[in-house]
């Protein structure tokens, strides 16, 4: 699953949501439910929301030298990881396991973060979620910092570990072309709030919602004839839990007076759906 929208939609907060991480004096939980594996976590206490963490689901962060320990050499990072979720193993061979499949050289046990290259960090990070056995990860933008041969390789690694350790991934990205090349089926958020999803090809070629059309627009990069990138106009509502219309009415240029209402899914095709009252359907890529 692939999770798209702009800076502010929310995309990270889903996934710390999901994951327990939102600290108390800044977000709770108002309504609905997180479940996994079937059983509702929302209101779980904390030491059972710890146990949930890195198996059954693993998180990689978008900045990979903030979330390792600088003072802590990697194998014993990794070594950490093992133990918490898989005291049975023999976590020196599962070290040098884990090493092999995220493509870092043994040798890499006995550095420190900080020297190693931003591509080896975000491997190394990769392999500590890895030692969990988790069912699910769940990639924060995994390649933000890197450069762009850099964030092919990571990209192409954890879509071949997924296959081949049978995972779920939850891909959160800004790059719709990367979402495009990784990923089954998109979501589309804006101002906290879904307002499109389905199978990615059908969403990235016949998008309903107006908003997505204007991501995938701005997406292209092709300036007009005045040399004008496509952009989305307005700013992004910073108020957007007392709103009682449809979040994006501000901003789109097909808003009518029906908008003013909350918008509810309106199925589009086969498992496509999208909240919006005047939906379009024209191909937009090939």
């Amino acid at each position: 699953m692939g999770l798209v929208g702009e800076s502010g939609s929310g995309k990270s907060t889903l996934a710390r949501a999901v994951m327990g991480l939102v600290p108390r004096y800044r977000g709770r939980v108002t309504g609905g439910s997180i479940a996994i594996n079937g059983r509702n976590v929302t209101q779980l206490p904390e030491e059972e929301r710890q146990k949930l963490r890195g198996s059954p689901v693993a998180m990689v962060f978008q900045d990979p030298l903030t979330f390792l320990n600088p003072v802590k050499k990697i194998g014993k990072q990794i070594a950490e990881s093992i133990l918490q979720h898989d005291r049975g193993a023999n976590v020196s061979e599962r070290v040098r396991d884990l090493l092999a499949l995220v493509l870092l050289p043994n040798t890499c046990q006995e550095a420190y973060p900080h020297q190693l290259s931003g591509g080896m960090q975000q491997r190394a990070l990769l392999a500590i979620a890895l030692g969990c056995r988790p069912a699910i990860l769940i990639a924060d933008e995994p390649t933000t910092a890197l450069d762009v041969t850099t964030q092919a390789e990571i990209i192409d690694l954890i879509s071949r570990l997924r296959l081949e350790l049978g995972m779920a991934l939850l891909l959160i990205s800004h790059d719709i072309g990367l979402i495009a090349q990784s990923c089954d089926r998109v979501t589309v958020m804006y101002a906290g709030c879904t307002i499109e999803s389905g199978p990615t090809l059908d969403v990235l070629r016949y998008p309903a919602h107006w908003y997505t059309r204007g991501l995938i627009s701005a997406s292209m990069a092709i300036p007009d004839e005045n040399g004008r990138f496509t952009s989305i106009p307005g700013e992004l509502a910073s108020n957007v839990h007392d709103v009682k219309e449809c979040s994006f009415r501000n901003r789109c240029s097909q808003a009518a007076e029906e908008c003013t209402q909350p918008q509810p899914a309106r199925l589009i095709e086969a498992g496509h759906t999208a909240h919006c009252c005047r939906p379009g359907r024209n191909r937009i890529l090939d």
